[in-house]
């Protein structure tokens, strides 16, 4: 063999390495930022510093499939603008802060890591097993918040120092369980959440089993709920049970009375709490109006770029009506709409709510249908009438015998086997559903000031984006049916 030939192969040699190192490489960075999407996922609720851990070790691995995947393509979702524009503003909101170094740092650090979630899971979810996963990830964790929140509940917690409820307006009130989260109300909207999820999977379920599990569940984060006695979040999911049971089916309605009959009827305290949204007024709704007052006259002065993000605390001091400088810091407003349109100004929080609300409404209109059956392969020269009518009998009477008959099949394995088109129906509802207790908790409270909660809201709009891409047909889908 010529020098020439053989430098040759040792060149195409060498190639085939590389090429292998390569494919070898990509299928690593794969699983690896695939492992640390389901790492953010379960530990958002139980420990936030490794979900941020995980957060950046995924974009860091996601960085590297892009480099050495071909194939991997960056995907674009309709909601990127009003994400790109809340971005952008929200930064530029620091010019206005009293104090720029706290506001800039404040926004890289939570800001970037919202926008790191909505890309890592975006980027990352592309096929329905991954749906699967993530969503089996983040029920599990679930499943531990609220077991633990009904181990403090049974042990007991008081809560009368802790300032989360007043004790002239509600002396009995003693237990409030706040699980692995920093206080009730942040727990409540978590639960809210929750329950939403598993009740668009419920709606969609194509089997009894899987009805069972998912309506344990709920009941389960109900009660929880209840526990938390956080009247704005128990008015925010009867509100959206009602509201659905009124407009697509009558039976949730029927079932949300009786559930949260039982509850008043099992707790005397939680409807004392709740009849009291109606009926006076304590301090913390006191309180609350006076933020909102002090809110808006801030929004008046600073319109455009705001005050500067999370800057509240250091200016509402100057807009104090209701406190007169009590030794008390108030670190939001109590209300997501006034604290955006307070800390950002007014643009940035139209950017955010065309974001929240367009990924809401494009969640909730989804339409998913099951895939059509493959045409039989008929030819003109051995088509006959008679026996074609033959096999079209045959074919609606084993159907019929397989719909009539009742297989043998483990519990478990029929609660994980879903039909790919129904269990993204029903993360699409749930989803949606899951953004709207967000916005009406919103009316009350600032959810979102938790990092932790708003790192799950950035997560589930990404969510959502991915479903609608994949019913749209971008991704391929290995159908189950």
């Amino acid at each position: 063999m010529s020098s020439k030939s053989e430098a040759a192969a040792m060149r195409e040699l060498r190639q085939r390495r590389r090429q292998a190192a390569r494919e070898k490489w990509c299928q690593r960075f794969k699983k690896w930022s695939w492992f640390a999407v389901l790492a953010e996922a379960f530990l958002l609720a139980l420990w936030p510093p490794g979900a941020t851990i995980a957060l950046l070790l995924g974009v860091v691995f996601t960085l590297l499939r892009f480099r050495t995947d071909k194939e991997f393509k960056y995907r674009h979702f309709p909601f990127d603008v009003p994400v790109c524009l809340f971005i952008l503003i929200s930064g530029a909101s620091v010019l206005g802060s009293p104090d720029r170094g706290f506001s800039f740092y404040n926004w890289y650090n939570l800001v970037g890591v919202y926008a790191l979630t909505y890309f890592l899971v975006g980027q990352q979810v592309r096929e329905v097993k991954q749906f699967k996963q993530l969503l089996m990830a983040l029920g599990t964790s679930a499943l531990v918040v609220i077991l633990y929140g009904f181990y403090q509940y049974i042990f007991g917690i008081d809560i009368s120092a802790m300032k989360w409820v007043d004790g002239d307006a509600f002396p009995e009130l003693r237990k409030r369980v706040f699980s692995t989260w920093e206080n009730p109300n942040i727990l409540a909207g978590y639960l809210d959440i929750v329950i939403c999820l598993a009740f668009g999977l419920f709606v969609k379920a194509d089997s009894k089993p899987k009805r069972i599990v998912l309506g344990t569940f709920i009941l389960a984060a109900a009660a929880c709920l209840a526990m938390t006695y956080a009247r704005g979040a128990l008015l925010v999911i009867v509100a959206i049970f009602i509201l659905y049971g009124m407009v697509k089916d009558w039976r949730v309605l029927a079932a949300c009375v009786v559930v949260g009959g039982v509850l008043l009827l099992a707790d005397p305290v939680l409807y004392e709490r709740l009849a009291s949204v109606f009926t006076k007024v304590d301090t913390s709704s006191e309180m609350r109006l006076a933020f909102w007052e002090s809110s808006i006259a801030m929004i008046q002065d600073h319109p455009f770029l705001g005050i500067g993000w999370g800057a509240y605390w250091m200016v509402y001091p100057e807009y104090d009506f209701y406190l007169q400088g009590a030794d008390i810091r108030i670190v939001h407003a109590h209300n997501l709409y006034l604290n955006y349109a307070v800390e950002i100004g007014i643009p940035g929080a139209i950017a955010f709510l065309w974001y929240l609300f367009g990924t809401m409404i494009m969640a909730l209109r989804q339409k998913f249908q099951p895939p059509a059956p493959e045409p039989l392969e008929e030819t003109p020269f051995d088509y006959n009438e008679e026996a074609a009518a033959d096999v079209e009998l045959q074919k609606v009477a084993e159907s019929v015998k397989q719909e009539t008959a009742e297989p043998v099949i483990p519990f478990w394995q029929d609660f994980a086997g879903w039909l790919d088109y129904r269990l993204l129906a029903g993360l699409s509802l749930g989803v949606g559903l899951a953004i709207l207790s967000v916005a009406l908790n919103g009316f009350t409270d600032d959810l979102l000031f938790n990092i932790p909660s708003s790192m799950f809201l950035w997560m589930l709009a990404a969510l959502a984006a991915t479903v609608a891409a994949v019913n749209a047909g971008d991704e391929d889908i290995s159908e189950e049916e």
